[in-house]
């Protein structure tokens, strides 16, 4: 056997490499020139770095050579992947749905049109409570047939004063036939009002009158002419000597900005998706469509909101009551 004549890493590497290239190139006939078949790599006088990634007999040579630096690396790779499940997971919980995002006590009360003060608790098949109940925000001055607690009252004392008997003389007052009438009347009135009042009540309403109160309801939460003295926009700067001009008072409620139209799309979209997680809503074709079409438009208004209003008041106090997430509106919206 030769001799073995010592050498650098780099020399030897080199070799290697320009032996290769003589190896995959040919003689060519034609032009009497030597012609390469793949470009060779450029040769590199470094001495070879181990990767990081080891195969599985570098691993258990490391791991019988040094079995405690090999634990500790182990545990180290371990409590990192446990990490960044749990980083996934909170990502993916404040990432939220395309369609019911993150929901929030106030995006709960549509289903009882703000007339419940608590959810109903959650059951499973075989009666045990799953979720316990949870308090709502209510409103309960929002009566049926767009009606308010205060017209109802007005309405009742009008009509008990409307239909209260007249005596036939100043002095008949105290007559025993007049004082039975008014008792009679009075028995009247109170079963006439516990009537309107199980007649005006929400809770015996259907699905549109308490879609309709709930109109009402993010009118009164969203509406400008109620935020406009505790959410305001501040100010644009103004240059030296410009007075800032008054803004006319409102003339009524506002029904038209975009916060105000992306709460009622949200109660739609809440009624909407509800009915669809049902047993058959799979086979509801033309409520899935609408749905779709309600989160889209949806997401149209919340990105023009975006961009006009990202970091005010109104858009951080309609993110935190209505529960949008960035699902809703940053990616397409696939359901």
């Amino acid at each position: 056997m030769p001799p073995r004549i010592p050498a650098p890493q780099g020399l030897l590497s080199l070799t290697r490499k320009m032996l290769l290239e003589v190896a995959h190139c040919v003689p060519n006939s034609l032009t009497r020139k030597v012609v390469c078949l793949r470009p060779a790599p450029t040769p590199s006088l470094q001495p070879l770095i181990q990767k990081a990634t080891l195969t599985r007999k570098e691993k258990i040579r490391r791991m019988k050579q040094d079995p405690y630096s090999y634990q500790q690396a182990a545990q180290r790779k371990a409590a990192n992947v446990s990490r960044r499940l749990e980083l996934q997971k909170q990502r993916d919980a404040e990432w939220g749905s395309p369609v019911h995002g993150i929901t929030t006590p106030f995006v709960r009360s549509f289903d009882y049109g703000g007339q419940q003060a608590m959810t109903e608790p959650v059951v499973d098949k075989d009666g045990n409570v799953v979720e316990e109940p949870q308090p709502l925000p209510t409103s309960p001055h929002i009566r049926n047939y767009l009606l308010d607690e205060e017209e109802v009252e007005k309405a009742l004392e009008m009509a008990a004063i409307v239909t209260k008997p007249l005596p036939k003389s100043e002095n008949n007052v105290e007559d025993p036939e007049y004082q039975l009438e008014l008792k009679k009347h009075a028995d009247k009135h109170r079963k006439a009002m516990v009537a309107i009042q199980r007649i005006a009540d929400l809770k015996n309403g259907n699905a549109k009158d308490r879609k309709h109160a709930n109109i009402r309801r993010c009118v009164e939460e969203f509406g400008r002419h109620n935020t406009d003295h505790t959410l305001e926009r501040p100010a644009p700067p103004l240059s030296r000597g410009v007075v800032p001009e008054e803004k006319p008072p409102r003339a009524g409620p506002d029904t038209g900005s975009s916060e105000v139209q992306i709460a009622i799309l949200t109660s739609k979209i809440r009624a909407l998706a509800t009915a669809l997680e049902g047993p058959k809503g799979h086979r509801d074709k033309n409520n899935k469509r609408s749905l779709r079409l309600l989160c889209h438009k949806r997401q149209r208004l919340l990105r023009y909101m975006e961009r006009k209003e990202r970091g005010s008041g109104r858009w951080e106090h309609m993110l935190k009551t209505l529960g949008l997430s960035p699902a809703t509106w940053k990616e397409q919206i696939t359901l």
